[in-house]
């Protein structure tokens, strides 16, 4: 008897196990409050979708370069105050960096994305071949333009749909400023734009709706920095014995870092431009500038090739007898770190939207493009990719920067790619623009913003998930201890590209989106959807 009841013990104990794991494996009841609420997101964006789509080409037609985004900013700003947002201008020293706060009380969710646009990049939208809009200006050939406008609607949105539920949380929006120089994040972190934040939610054109978590071995950390040579002036055939060129410093510099080149990892990238290479050619140099951007996977190899870029240009100066100066921090990035317990919320929230449905034209353009520039004719995404994750070291080579990355060292921090350009495009090119304003891009702008604010939804709502977004954090940044490249007297380098901006913009004006005439930007300038031959 006491066999056959310790045996009938051993079962039950058996079947509870049995039930808790299998409990445990089955997936959790989704609240059926945050469905509802989400799919009403989906719905009111969805009704937003010609608003989102003019602010894209609005912003598309300023066409403004880092540190210059005068009328993107003062455009964005003034939809917003408009919706009730208060607006700080101005933030840590950078004139067209703001910070538009609503709500109270916590979570405090902090939706960023880039403004500025690339040199010689102008070109016209939906337009598969070379045609500027205004010859050699700047464009949005990074498609920097769509971001913003995709934060706003998601923002206004939600702000609708708190307002409506008595939802407590705070939404700050922030514009990355000159991301293309590297030119301000650090900045804004030194300035404590993040100190209350809970979670930044950074947005970034792409290819699919994508989303990652972990250290991101695809980019390098990267340090910008500008040297300045002077030197002796003198007639250039009457007396160059008595001159000392600067510019000749400049070169001998660049030419010792080609041939260290050789000796450096292959993970690294560095480029550079000369600024100043003196006036004209019968004066001996007396000022010469380059602007060096160095890039390796982490903080100490940067600083290792901005070392060594110091003792060339001290090298240069001793070889030229001339004087090495200054050296100036432009801008700077670390390596982003994603949030992992957000990234799976967000991607949950991918597999929700999905990709747009695209028409013919769109793919008839993607195609055209892709056969110009010479790659395979596979037109437009039509599945969402997968979850990205980190990458074992051994594996990384290098790659491109964003200042995003000092941003995620300080607060949990996730990024949203989201489809509104064409696969395989070069970047920082005027091919990149030509989907820039097309109904490419404001499908793409429509479908992540329900990603971004349903994402923003589910932290509001979930408790446990910002306490899971910062218990990562918090592990993460165990392992590795944030340092900035930029020093307690660096300053942001805001003179960047006023010159550029100052020959083009009057040129550029007669060109901005008259939205009172046009409903599209294409509209305006008179472009058939899609031009694919001359």
């Amino acid at each position: 008897m006491q066999n056959r009841l310790a045996h009938v013990a051993a079962l039950l104990v058996a079947l509870n196990v049995a039930l808790s794991q299998g409990s445990a494996q089955r997936p959790a009841k989704p609240d059926a409050r945050l469905e509802r609420l989400k799919t009403e997101l989906g719905q009111e964006i969805d009704r937003m979708h010609d608003f989102s789509a003019q602010m894209v080409d609005m912003v598309f037609s300023f066409g403004e370069l880092g540190f210059n985004e005068v009328e993107t900013s003062k455009y964005l700003t003034g939809i917003l105050e408009k919706q009730g947002f208060a607006i700080e201008r101005g933030v840590a020293g950078i004139p067209t960096a703001w910070l538009a706060r609503w709500g109270s009380g916590r979570p405090v969710l902090a939706m960023g994305s880039d403004i500025d646009g690339i040199p010689q990049a102008s070109q016209k939208p939906g337009v598969a071949f070379a045609a500027p809009i205004v010859a050699g200006a700047p464009g949005h050939g990074e498609g920097h333009n769509s971001g913003m406008p995709l934060n706003v609607t998601a923002a206004i949105a939600l702000k609708k749909l708190m307002e409506r539920e008595k939802l407590p949380g705070t939404l700050l929006l922030w514009p990355g400023v000159a991301e293309e120089q590297l030119g301000t994040k650090a900045y804004y972190v030194r300035a404590g734009l993040f100190k209350d934040v809970d979670v930044a939610m950074f947005t970034h054109v792409g290819r699919n709706m994508e989303t990652a978590w972990g250290l991101q071995g695809s980019y390098n950390a990267l340090l910008s920095a500008e040297f300045a040579f002077r030197g002796t002036a003198a007639h250039s055939a009457g007396a160059p014995w008595r001159g000392r060129s600067a510019l000749d410093a400049v070169e001998l510099m660049n030419v010792g870092w080609n041939y260290r080149r050789e000796h450096l990892r292959t993970e690294q990238r560095s480029h550079y431009v000369i600024k100043d290479g003196g006036d004209q050619p019968n004066v001996v140099p007396t000022t010469a500038r380059v602007w060096y951007y160095f890039r390796e996977t982490d903080y100490p190899k940067v600083m290792e090739l901005f070392e060594t870029g110091k003792q060339m240009a001290q090298g240069a100066a001793l070889m030229t007898s001339t004087t090495l100066e200054s050296v100036k921090i432009l801008g700077s990035a670390w390596v982003p770190h994603f949030n992992k317990p957000v990234a799976e919320a967000m991607y949950g929230n991918i597999k929700r939207v999905g990709l747009p449905t695209w028409s013919a034209e769109d793919q008839q353009l993607a195609k055209a493009v892709q056969k110009l520039l010479n790659r395979p004719e596979r037109g437009l995404d039509t599945a969402v990719a997968a979850l990205g994750a980190p990458i074992p070291e051994e594996t990384r080579r290098g790659g491109g920067s964003d200042d995003i990355g000092d941003v995620s060292w300080n607060v949990p921090t996730i990024q949203l790619n989201y489809p509104s350009n064409i696969p395989d495009l070069p970047g920082h090119h005027w091919s990149d623009a030509i989907a820039m304003a097309t109904p490419i891009a404001h499908k793409g702008v429509t479908a992540g913003a329900k990603v971004q604010a349903m994402t923003a939804l589910d932290l509001l709502l979930t408790p446990t998930l910002v306490t899971s977004a910062r218990d990562y954090f918090t592990e993460q940044c165990k392992q590795t201890a944030y340092t900035p490249f930029i020093g307690a007297t660096d300053q942001p380098a805001i003179w960047l590209h006023q010159d550029i901006m100052s020959k083009y913009r009057e040129q550029m004006r007669p060109f901005y989106f008259d939205t009172t005439k046009y409903k599209t930007y294409m509209e305006q300038l008179g472009v058939k959807y899609p031009t694919v031959s001359r």
